[in-house]
């Protein structure tokens, strides 16, 4: 099994289940406040690689769900610096295994990834706070 550094949001409802599958999965587990990591524009680059900007943001923050700040009107670098200044913006979980990094919890591409114990999944989708509806 794999040793994941996980960085989440401390108190994060979403973030607790999904460190409970990784668990029960049987990895070990590094934690890490995504909050007061100190990141730059080019670490934080490694979790996202190819897919598209849109998908990078949290829709869990404030100004998200607001529609105060559309994560389709940014380009890479301009979403990039505002990760960087306010890190709530971040889609979460970030996890890295060895050189492999990847961003938020769809449990069909971490299982592919590194591999779940798909009976811990349960019915509740764990890719989100319980409590967010996902904006496009």
């Amino acid at each position: 099994m794999a040793t994941i550094t996980f960085w989440e949001k401390p108190g994060c409802q979403g973030n607790a289940r999904q460190k409970e599958i990784l668990l029960a999965s049987g990895h070990e587990l590094d934690v890490r406040n995504l909050l007061s990591e100190l990141w730059s524009e080019e670490s934080l680059a490694h979790f996202f690689g190819d897919r598209p900007v849109a998908e990078w943001f949290n829709p869990a923050h404030p100004r998200v769900k607001a529609g105060e700040v559309i994560p389709s009107y940014y380009e890479r670098r301009e979403a990039l610096r505002l990760m960087v200044a306010e890190p709530l913006f971040i889609l979460r979980p970030l996890m890295q295994v060895g050189n492999e990094r990847l961003a938020g919890f769809e449990v069909a591409q971490v299982h592919n990834w590194i591999g779940l114990a798909l009976d811990s999944v349960g019915e509740r989708d764990p890719q989100n706070c319980p409590c967010v509806t996902r904006i496009a």
